[in-house]
């Protein structure tokens, strides 16, 4: 049986039950959409992420490119045929306007397709968006020279581009970069450093890249308020011809995972002839690049759960078909053995994967809904309100996916057994690919400083009352669905707990004790994210009492009640943790160790 990469009626149940794809088609933005044009792109990436992308996973991860002469990096030739079908697909400006060349289609309906795309093969999905993202970039802040320049044609997948942050003294803090941007006579600058870890930063599969580039001009404020943004070519246009612009890829690191896409080591300006643009104001480039990276990190939240649920659906054939021991009541050794789908702790595995599979997805779809609202809704508050709330589970939905996916990808490896271990099955190639979710665009750690020193407080604390809200509404209509307690109780009290660790540590940040507050970020994180998931189990279920299809109905039921069961209720002990101030490793000598 081939792997369906995620269950098409959870999906096509989320977007229409749970999350209302029809009344955010009804939106004046998307007035040229219907249910029926979504369908058809998402029969489309389905298509090509079955037929095209996981056929060429295997090749791909084991053929990972090296460095050439003169910096040349070369990709398998299906990652070639990837990007041109990618392309011809609409992938790169499925949800862009139509000014800009793009379908216009909604963020919902687009991230639903394209996380198959991602479960197929996520090396070449990211090349491309990574491309989409930079060239936002260039649509939302560049001027239309720098439009005209770059973005059309990385918007129409001739060019492709990254974003290139870290430096090797810097590495995720980005205050210290230090890469130099010195004023020319042109109206251009010259560009001088290294960047480090830029993925898709060398490759064959276009003839130019773009690299949108943080970079601090001569002279400007040390710190953050002194870095801008530049779009650097790897190759500059001269007299119509495209030509070296100094930018040298100086080493590829050899990765656990993601092997089909590099990450490489880019030199830039070492004969003093790299020409880059400035995208928007000076001084501005990290509010520039935040809406690349908070882009980047719901798509590594994305991949997350696609990489868990390619593995997820490996494990349910497996367990199917792998015979193996006979039920613990047998007492004739000559029976025939059953398939360990039947034994009772490989069910558990198979129920947790889920769970944290469609319960991330749900979570990924929710912020890409947000998305749409917070940038088309008409009324100003609701759009408002949609960027609040998606701005504080932002952080959430890179992390929880991430995390609990390694979790599932291991699971995977375990029910294949001995097999799992070995090259065979490429469950072994997913879990390598899933590690790098906790790491790249902002690791764990960092998401959780994010989540309790800027989000949790932002705008005194308005996303987290909106949650709050929104999820007693749910409880409520749980209640009135007819729901049991042992649905709605674990999460009313998460939801509870929650709260009161966010006053325990938002009074602490009050009266000074910064880092008395953010010492509890990663118990922090784990708190929201049970009780962000819950919420979502807890909506699947009463949209799941409507549900015609019985087998639907009742793996949401049992997923939600497993969730809140094991991981809902892990909320109070968290919030008591963080209550009681315990702090046995800040107060760690690291002479102890």
């Amino acid at each position: 049986m081939s792997n369906p990469l995620f269950s098409d009626r959870h999906v096509d149940f989320l977007l229409r039950e749970v999350l209302d794809l029809p009344g955010l088609l009804a939106l004046p933005a998307f007035v040229e959409h219907s249910e029926e044009t979504c369908a058809m792109y998402m029969d489309a990436c389905r298509k090509v992420a079955r037929q095209v992308l996981l056929p060429s996973y295997g090749p791909v991860d084991a053929a990972a490119p090296g460095l050439e002469a003169g910096g040349q990096v070369r990709l398998h030739r299906d990652m070639h045929e990837a990007h041109r079908t990618l392309v011809e697909l609409g992938v790169l400006t499925a949800a862009r306007p139509e000014a800009v060349g793009g379908t216009g289609l909604p963020m919902l309906a687009t991230a639903a397709s394209h996380a198959y795309l991602m479960a197929g093969n996520l090396a070449a999905y990211a090349l491309e968006g990574l491309t989409t993202g930079a060239a936002r970039l260039i649509e939302s802040f560049g001027d239309d020279d720098l439009r005209a320049r770059f973005m059309r044609k990385m918007y129409d997948g001739e060019w492709t581009g990254t974003m290139a942050l870290t430096e090797p003294q810097a590495g995720s803090s980005l205050s210290d970069v230090a890469t130099k941007a010195t004023p020319a006579a042109d109206g251009t600058f010259r560009i001088s450093g290294t960047k480090v870890f830029i993925s898709g930063g060398a490759h064959d599969v276009a003839e130019n890249i773009i690299h949108l580039t943080l970079a601090r001009i001569e002279g400007a404020p040390a710190g953050i308020k002194g870095v801008s943004l530049f779009a650097v070519p790897a190759k500059r246009e001269v007299n119509g011809k495209l030509v070296d612009n100094d930018v040298l890829c100086s080493s590829v690191f050899h990765k656990v995972g993601w092997r089909g896409l590099p990450s490489v080591q880019l030199s830039f300006g070492d004969r003093g002839e790299c020409h880059g643009w400035l995208v928007g104001a000076p001084h501005q480039g990290i509010k520039y690049m935040f809406q690349m990276m908070n882009e980047a990190r719901l798509m590594v939240g994305l991949n997350a759960v696609a990489s868990a649920s390619v593995a997820f659906h490996a494990a349910i054939a497996y367990a199917q078909d792998r015979p193996q021991g006979r039920p613990l009541t047998a007492k004739d050794p000559t029976t025939p053995q059953i398939p360990i789908i039947e034994h009772a702790d490989v069910r558990r595995m198979l129920l947790r994967q889920k769970a944290i599979v469609e319960g991330g997805l749900a979570l990924l779809l929710e912020c890409a809904r947000l998305t749409d609202l917070s940038e088309h809704h008409p009324d100003p508050a609701e759009r408002k309100a949609a960027f609040l709330l998606l701005d504080l589970l932002t952080p959430i939905a890179k992390t929880f996916p991430a995390e609990y996916g390694f979790e599932a990808n291991t699971l995977a490896i375990q029910i294949h057994g001995g097999y799992g271990y070995t090259s065979e099955y490429p469950v072994e190639a997913w879990w390598r690919d899933q590690k790098l979710n906790t790491i790249h665009e902002g690791t764990s750690g960092i998401q959780g400083l994010d989540l309790l020193g800027r989000k949790m407080v932002a705008e005194g604390g308005a996303g987290l009352r909106d949650l709050a809200g929104r999820v007693t509404a749910t409880l409520a209509k749980a209640s009135q669905a007819g729901l049991p307690a042992t649905l709605t109780e674990p999460l009313s009290a998460a939801l509870q707990a929650w709260l009161q660790a966010s006053a325990t540590l938002g009074a602490k940040g009050a009266t000074g004790d910064v880092d008395g507050m953010l010492r509890h970020s990663a118990d922090y994180m784990s708190l929201a994210s049970v009780t962000v998931v819950g919420w979502m189990w807890l909506r699947q279920a009463v949209a799941a009492t409507n549900a015609t299809d019985r087998d639907l109905a009742q793996g949401v039921d049992a997923a939600a009640r497993y969730w809140m069961a094991t991981e809902a209720t892990k909320a109070p002990a968290l919030a008591a943790r963080i209550a009681s101030g315990e702090d046995s490793y800040a107060a760690l000598d690291p002479a102890w160790l």
